[in-house]
């Protein structure tokens, strides 16, 4: 789907036609409507770079144009993995931007609404640094939403003697780690782009810039720290979970010698052959007497020795 947008006076308005100063959104482009962008000059493999979901992120320069491939964040809750990255391509030839990405982010509707007063579509390269600026934000809001899950796991873990928390938080491990790897190539290709000062034509642009290095850099460490504290969850409850066990294997083992004690004493008492105090009236009370005595014994010691 290819959308057109341009900043006028009233705004960020969607047009119908391509003209100088506009925003080409391209989500999950159909054949035709890549055949339309390689007419307006994009290269189809940058295209095809953009939908790749296993491309890094890197800047490729030329007299004519400016590509930029961009890891944004990716929220699929009927996945597997909950979180996972995907690559967004910017195009910057002449007097317009493209971008080109798998799916419709939410970043884009953002964009679209004006959430930066001074992103304008003609001025191409601070609307990149807007778009980084978003991705970063991005990040961090998914970030905070995988500590919010991790904790109502965690109060279900306290609880619980299963894996299903376990590989809950398995889940949430591996979107971290996504964001990790994405986080840390979008520095090095914005680090890059800080070195090749494409952006240092205004000074606005420049501190925009500053500011998306740092928004990255939080998003980062966040991301590292959250990693950390989920290996150290995972790790104590694994060992809670084993313990939970060991304390009802150990309870059942003496649930079941405390049973077999009468079990024993009636199986002693109950051979065809000639046994003490079997001519007496309480003998019976008296097997009783020394199987509920074994019971009781057994029982003490178990508690004591805290296997109930």
């Amino acid at each position: 789907m290819l959308t057109i947008y341009k900043t006028t006076e009233q705004g960020l308005e969607q047009l119908e036609s391509m003209v100088n100063g506009t925003w080409i959104k391209a989500i999950d482009p159909a054949p035709d409507e890549i055949e339309r962008l390689v007419n307006w000059g994009i290269d189809v493999d940058y295209i095809n770079y953009s939908l790749d979901l296993d491309e890094m992120p890197r800047i490729e320069r030329d007299e004519d144009y400016t590509f930029i491939l961009l890891r944004i964040p990716h929220r699929q809750p009927e996945n597997d993995i909950p979180y996972t990255t995907i690559p967004l391509g910017i195009m910057i030839r002449g007097n317009t931007i493209v971008t080109i990405c798998r799916y419709d982010k939410d970043m884009f509707k953002v964009l679209a609404e004006g959430k930066y007063r001074m992103m304008k579509t003609g001025k191409r390269y601070r609307f990149a640094l807007y778009i980084f600026l978003e991705s970063a934000a991005r990040y961090l809001t998914h970030l905070r939403e995988i500590n919010r899950m991790t904790e109502i796991v965690e109060d279900q873990l306290q609880k619980s003697t299963r894996n299903r928390e376990l590989l809950e938080l398995f889940k949430y491990q591996k979107s971290l780690t996504y964001f990790a790897t994405a986080l840390r190539a979008n520095e090095v290709m914005m680090e890059r782009v800080q070195r090749m000062q494409i952006f240092n034509h205004y000074e606005e642009d420049q501190d925009l810039l500053e500011d998306v290095l740092t928004e990255n850099q939080q998003a980062i460490q966040m991301t590292n720290i959250s990693t950390e504290i989920l290996s150290g969850m995972m790790d104590a409850f694994a060992s809670i979970i084993s313990n939970n066990l060991n304390g009802v294997m150990k309870a059942l083992a003496a649930l079941t010698i405390i049973l077999n004690l009468p079990s024993i004493v009636a199986a002693f008492y109950g051979m065809n052959v000639s046994l003490p105090g079997e001519g007496s009236p309480f003998a019976f009370m008296s097997v009783i007497g020394i199987a509920v005595a074994l019971t009781a014994i057994a029982t003490f010691i178990f508690y004591k020795q805290d296997w109930f």
